[in-house]
């Protein structure tokens, strides 16, 4: 069984789609999911079997007590030889003989620099409470799937020797993000000029205020016309929203700095492809899926130098220094004001976001969840 009720949007339901569009062959595999309406209107399987409680589990706390009472006699009923938790959070005490598999998929309850950043308050506690039940579910876990060397690095510092099974499995890119023969068309909503993208949910981590101030100093320094575009969501941190528009004010820059809100995913591989520069500023992550999005693009990417990012872009992007003062407007400006080094970057970049793909990651991880199970129930 999967337990996909915390995947309500995001990087969540783009794993979940990907994995369950991927399912091996079903000779004696049975899955069910957990999951909410939304997710299952967006996969094509007709034959899985989905479980969706009468619960109001939208609430956190309501569905981490229906997953500790009522979740268990489920399992049991079901016969299930493995429960997966993909949202990184395990509250229910499984049967005998089922595993349970978790992900570390949240880097921030991890990061103390980043956790520091946010006002006392909802914030500071959700991170305080999420580092210690991910902690805890993955040290009770049968096997913890980590996105990136980096993230097992940071949980094996943390509870040295105490992880009972492991494996690194990366996230992949969808073909549609993948440049073919041309770019796919252009919206008509973008400016007529070049522009720099940034995609990313607006917080504390990602940086964008820094992006804004390098912005208007790349703008001080050169001739050229292009726009800033600012894609992404704000509803998770409307407060630092507000302070990226304020800083937007202040520098003068209405008119040159687009924030279009939240972009429907299918649009995003066009606003890639179209990009003079796309840019990725964050300071924490698990695994970039951004990143790898954009770098499969084949346009170039300067790129935040704090890990995992080397670890994805290795030496196909131009990377920069969030913290560093005028290090992200001179990396831009070198890809801008030679067209050979930029095309030079672009090239590489989607050839190294050719080794991540989703099928090679829903194959890997159905294969050792397999594994877990009763060698009688094994699928050849």
């Amino acid at each position: 069984m999967i337990n996909a009720l915390s995947a309500r949007l995001g990087g969540g339901q783009t794993y979940l789609m990907n994995l369950l569009r991927c399912i091996p062959a079903r000779k004696e595999l049975e899955v069910s999911i957990l999951g909410p309406n939304s997710l299952r209107a967006s996969i094509e399987q007709v034959d899985l079997r989905w479980l969706l409680p009468s619960w109001p589990v939208e609430n956190p706390l309501i569905r981490t007590i229906w997953e500790r009472c009522r979740l268990p006699g489920i399992l049991q009923e079901l016969g299930a030889d493995v429960l997966f938790c993909p949202g990184g959070v395990v509250a229910t005490p499984a049967p005998q003989g089922c595993k349970v598999v978790t992900m570390f998929r949240n880097m921030i309850p991890f990061d103390c620099v980043q956790r520091e950043r946010y006002p006392l308050g909802y914030m500071r506690v959700r991170n305080w409470l999420l580092e210690r039940s991910m902690l805890r579910s993955m040290l009770r876990a049968d096997l913890v799937i980590f996105v990136s060397q980096f993230a097992k690095q940071v949980i094996e510092r943390r509870a040295p020797g105490q992880i009972r099974r492991s494996a690194v499995i990366p996230h992949g890119v969808g073909p549609e993000f993948r440049l073919a023969d041309a770019p796919a068309a252009r919206p008509p909503w973008l400016p007529r000029e070049d522009y720099l993208l940034y995609v990313s949910t607006f917080d504390v981590y990602k940086a964008q205020v820094q992006v804004v101030r390098e912005f208007a100093l790349l703008k001080r320094r050169r001739m050229g016309q292009e726009k800033l575009i600012l894609v992404g969501s704000d509803s998770q941190n409307p407060q630092y929203a507000q302070a990226v528009r304020d800083e937007i004010h202040n520098l003068g820059l209405e008119g040159h700095v687009i924030i279009p809100g939240l972009i429907p995913y299918r649009e995003l591989p066009a606003l890639y492809q179209h990009a003079a520069v796309n840019i990725f500023a964050t300071e924490s992550e698990n695994c970039p899926n951004i990143l790898l999005e954009a770098m499969a693009a084949g346009r170039p990417v300067v790129c935040s130098s704090f890990p995992p990012m080397p670890e994805f872009g290795g030496d196909a992007v131009s990377y920069f220094n969030p913290r560093t003062p005028s290090d992200l407007a001179t990396k831009v400006s070198q890809v801008l004001d030679d067209p050979s080094f930029s095309h030079s970057l672009g090239e590489k970049a989607a050839a190294r976001a050719s080794n991540y793909n989703w099928e090679t990651a829903a194959s890997s991880t159905w294969k050792i969840l397999q594994s877990l199970r009763p060698k009688e129930c094994q699928v050849e």
